[in-house]
């Protein structure tokens, strides 16, 4: 998997995700822990999909 050479797709996660704007990250509006805490609901939400699908596809397959 690619990533930002200087990890700026950590930062960027929220934004591409529709969660923030840009903007605030570049006026401060958002801190390094707004992100964090967004990010980190980010890897719930993958999780519980991820989850969610092996738990269909085991009671598919029996």
């Amino acid at each position: 998997m690619k990533s930002l050479p200087g990890g700026e797709d950590w930062l960027l996660a929220p934004v591409l995700e529709g969660l923030c704007k840009y903007e605030s990250l570049k006026d401060g509006t958002l801190d390094l822990a707004d992100i964090a805490l967004l990010n980190d609901a980010l890897s719930v939400r993958a999780d519980n999909k991820a989850e969610a699908y092996r738990r269909h596809m085991a009671e598919k397959n029996g």
